[in-house]
């Protein structure tokens, strides 16, 4: 399979969570825009890594640990989320804190 197919699916996976963090107000969609980006990345490491048929698998390695990376990241997130909505009632993200 040539290279290009994996980039451009990732590129639109990039492309797609880029517009998810930036358009969206509601942090838990933002959050999802973040992990989207994520596996686009995750996507790369594989696809060079196959590409250049690595003997070590160093792609593979550096996406396990992203991996782990974006669980750690997702799970302290969605705690923050949380937190902020017991205080405000609410998860907008432009909502001024004062605002019920």
């Amino acid at each position: 399979m040539p290279l290009m197919y994996p980039l451009i699916l990732s590129s639109a996976l990039f492309g797609i969570g880029l517009y998810g963090v930036l358009a969206r107000r509601n942090a838990v969609l933002m959050l999802l825009g973040v992990e989207i980006m994520l596996n686009a990345a995750n996507l790369n490491l594989v696809a060079f890594d196959a590409w250049f048929a690595d003997k070590i698998h160093t792609g593979q390695v550096l996406t396990l640990f992203a991996i782990a990376l974006a669980a750690a990241e997702i799970g302290i997130g969605l705690a923050i989320v949380l937190a902020l909505f017991r205080a405000t009632k609410t998860i907008d993200v432009d909502a001024p804190a004062g605002d019920a």
